[in-house]
């Protein structure tokens, strides 16, 4: 683990990286705030404040991380949170309560992991088409949006295709039909042996687990963490059955040839971003467990 130095921030400095913090995330976290207040719903965007439930008040709350101590009287507005403390240094957050540190050695093992185990690029996004394999118009989840293909035409690509889905949580909505397909059968226990670094969507859970660890991650890195997963998610949309086109997000093929090699060009890009922000992570996990 490195050495932090603990790093005091005066009142003018804090106040102005609350103010940057809060001015990046707003670009993302106000267009689906009036989409909300008008009962709008988005297929793509959606899911980083639904599936991921972290409020966009809470993205934009800013908070510095461990080992920072902020100075000057109005710094005493984050003890309203109580992982928050006030020492002769300034106020700063103080340490993780024994309660979350075995989920925090979990995390550190499950990130651990995926750095040692080697990236696969071989699933072509085929983990959407299973969500949807032999469902009625009616079960569809984005519903309201068509699919560019006839599902008789969609199950044929599906079965035709060799799925190998490696993430959990994304396996676990495949249809009941499609589940036997995929090349192995996916646990939640077995997370540890099958998440690797390639995956789209374990690259879009960087933003999960970062701020599953607030208010102890800089909020610059959960900033950093989500800005990746909205890229993903395009990605992960437009390689996806649906034909998402009115939107503005034109189609990932990957029912094609062309399809596959640029799906696996952009996989491996989103793979590369991914791993200073996972070293980031591992390394506030080792940090946060080295409190006695």
């Amino acid at each position: 683990m490195k050495v932090v130095e603990r790093v005091v921030l005066g009142e003018a400095e804090w106040r102005g990286r609350q103010a940057a913090h809060e001015a990046r995330v707003r670009v993302w976290t106000d267009p689906h705030q009036e989409r909300a207040g008008r009962g709008e719903k988005h297929p793509v965007y959606d899911f980083l404040f639904s599936y991921y439930a972290f409020r966009p008040a809470w993205l934009r709350r800013w908070h510095p991380g461990p080992d920072v101590a902020l100075t000057g009287e109005s710094a005493r507005e984050f003890l309203r949170w109580e992982e928050y403390r006030e020492t002769d240094g300034g106020v700063e957050v103080g340490p993780l309560p024994e309660k979350r540190k075995a989920f925090v050695r979990w995390l550190a093992e499950l990130l651990e992991a995926m750095r040692e185990r080697p990236a696969f690029f071989g699933c072509f996004g085929l983990h959407e088409w299973a969500m949807v394999y032999r469902q009625t118009p009616e079960q569809v989840r984005h519903n309201a949006w068509p699919l560019r293909f006839p599902p008789e035409e969609l199950a044929r690509i599906v079965e035709g295709s060799a799925v190998c889905c490696s993430h959990f949580d994304a396996y676990r909505f495949f249809t009941e039909a499609a589940r036997p397909l995929n090349r192995t059968e996916l646990t939640r226990e077995g997370m540890l042996r099958n998440e690797q670094r390639g995956c789209l969507h374990a690259n879009m859970d960087l933003y999960k687990w970062a701020f599953k660890l607030a208010p102890w991650t800089p909020s610059e890195l959960i900033a950093d963490c989500f800005e990746l997963a909205l890229d993903i998610r395009e990605m992960d949309m437009r390689a996806s059955p649906y034909d998402l086109r009115a939107l503005g997000f034109e189609p990932v093929a990957i029912e094609t040839s062309a399809g596959r090699v640029e799906y696996e060009r952009k996989q491996r890009e989103f793979s590369t971003r991914g791993e200073p922000l996972r070293e980031r992570l591992l390394e506030l996990c080792e940090r946060l467990l080295s409190e006695t």
